[in-house]
């Protein structure tokens, strides 16, 4: 009977933090010896990242480990882990609820799971570890990132807020920075082998320096990467309105590499309802942010995250949220129903908002944010703009002959496929001819093609590939495929 090597596949739910910690994940199982499972394979090893932000984040996680259930029976050499936020909440009580569960690990012991996988491998017996504070901050480990092209930098981890919502701080810690000389080795790095976009990453980016006694360090940090030669984009996410300070716009709007481009978690648009969110901003400090981003960089794409129905919200507190809206004029928002999340004191709070009432404000929230995101894209129409194309951006590409990316302020744009090949990873020169709520269109030819070093790094990587490494080795042959899982969500948690 033949042997052979044994592979895994990771499955992702919630914010930016975990798709990185995924590929942290995936990074340290290929390390390990595992090969990533192929699409729609049967693999021998399954890992949930999971979140803790929404109400049905366990229903979520459960229904999967359910599914899995029948096909561990089958193959008694198949292996279930689940780490993340849920994990680090629920410890225990997930192999309570689901026995053929092998390990449960948490947010700060990432690393550990080659050694907990073996160890229950070995002893038969599932394994729960975790941990209060963060060992080693996640950087160090290795990594398989998703994208030749464009890559997470984690400059931070853990958030000092007490936002009554949100359950992250109790689940990933107190913030600590990395240093700076660090993160910008590792951008350098990553600029060496071919990535040409970064994204700066943290629960609350802009408060980077707290925990080095520096105020300006994330402005300063934003001015170095404009210094490293190659790195034609940077971004960041999610920035806190009560740390956002004049020296990050100035950085922004004079550092050429720098995107003007901004996610603004706006929450709520009453200063009753951010009070009781314990959100350290009103409706006037959060639109004087807009307003001087505005006047610093005009062509500014700004986005943001608005949750509906808070304990409390009165249609009054409802109606200042869509005045805020209307003055903000965002790019567009992602928009939450308020839900419980256990352990946080809003799920405590008297006066949580009747299901009905929450739907029919969002629905009334929602059309107003199509309405504006319609009118400010079609204000892109005529305009040229260089699209750092994309893998996987557009669903429908096949069929209608293009291709998709993204423009400097991050939105997404469509474009008709030029006679030229085009990677992943190269930038093409579009006139944008049509505008929808969530996507624009470039339907004439392409006016430029230039190759890249990223769609050099794209082409190496998807080469053909070439014999897979000895690793882990499995006596057996897997059998029975496992049921489907569940898709991770594509955007954040909004949690910020």
């Amino acid at each position: 009977m033949g042997e052979s090597l044994r592979t895994y596949k990771v499955v992702t739910h919630g914010c930016q933090m975990n798709v990185h910690d995924s590929e942290r994940l995936a990074g340290l199982l290929e390390d390990a010896g595992y090969v990533k499972a192929d699409q729609g394979g049967e693999p021998d090893l399954v890992v949930f990242n999971t979140c803790a932000v929404r109400e049905n984040a366990d229903n979520k996680l459960y229904g999967n480990l359910g599914q899995l259930a029948p096909a561990k029976a089958g193959r008694k050499d198949m292996q279930i882990a689940v780490g993340g936020c849920l994990a680090q909440k629920d410890r225990d009580t997930i192999v309570r609820r689901a026995p053929w569960v092998d390990v449960v690990f948490g947010t700060h012991n990432i690393g550990h799971l080659p050694a907990l996988l073996e160890r229950a491998r070995v002893e038969r017996k599932a394994q729960v570890e975790i941990l209060e504070s963060l060992e080693t901050f996640p950087s160090t480990l290795p990594t398989r990132r998703e994208s030749a092209y464009a890559a997470w930098v984690a400059i931070s981890v853990g958030c000092n807020n007490t936002c009554t919502f949100c359950i992250v701080p109790a689940l990933r810690g107190k913030e600590e920075d990395r240093r700076p000389g660090d993160v910008l080795a590792e951008v350098e790095a990553l600029v060496g082998e071919g990535v040409i976009e970064v994204t700066l990453l943290g629960q609350n980016v802009n408060a980077y320096g707290s925990d080095l006694g520096d105020r300006e360090a994330f402005s300063k940090l934003l001015r170095a990467c404009g210094q490293i030669e190659g790195l034609e984009r940077v971004r960041f996410t999610s920035p806190h309105p009560r740390d956002f300070t004049d020296d990050v716009i100035a950085a922004m709007a004079e550092t050429p590499n720098v995107m003007h481009q901004l996610h603004m978690p706006l929450q709520s648009g009453s200063d009753t309802v951010l009070r009781a969110m314990k959100r350290s901003y009103r409706q006037e400090r959060f639109l004087g942010i807009i307003k001087k981003v505005r006047e610093a960089m005009p062509d500014a794409a700004i986005s943001t995250d608005i949750i509906v129905g808070f304990p409390g919200e009165t249609d009054e507190d409802f109606e200042q949220t869509l005045h805020t809206v209307r003055e903000a004029r965002f790019t567009n928002a992602f928009t939450f129903q308020y839900s419980k999340r256990p352990g946080t004191p809003a799920a405590e709070m008297a006066d949580q908002v009747p299901k009905a009432v929450v739907q029919e404000r969002y629905e009334r929230l929602i059309a107003l944010q199509e309405e504006i995101s319609w009118a400010e894209n079609k204000k892109q129409v005529g305009r040229r703009l260089e699209i750092l194309v994309a893998e996987g951006e557009g669903k429908k590409d096949d069929q209608t002959d293009r291709l998709s990316g993204r423009a400097p302020d991050n939105r997404l744009v469509h474009f008709t496929r030029p006679a030229e090949p085009v990677r992943p990873g190269d930038v093409v020169t579009v006139e944008i001819s049509y505008a929808a709520p969530h996507h624009l269109l470039a339907e004439g030819p392409t006016l430029g093609v230039r190759r890249t070093r990223a769609g050099d790094a794209w082409e190496k990587r998807n080469a053909a590939p070439a014999a897979k490494p000895a690793g882990v080795m499995l006596g057996l042959p897997g059998i029975g495929a496992p049921a489907p899982l569940a898709a991770a969500p594509g955007n954040g948690c909004g949690c910020d």
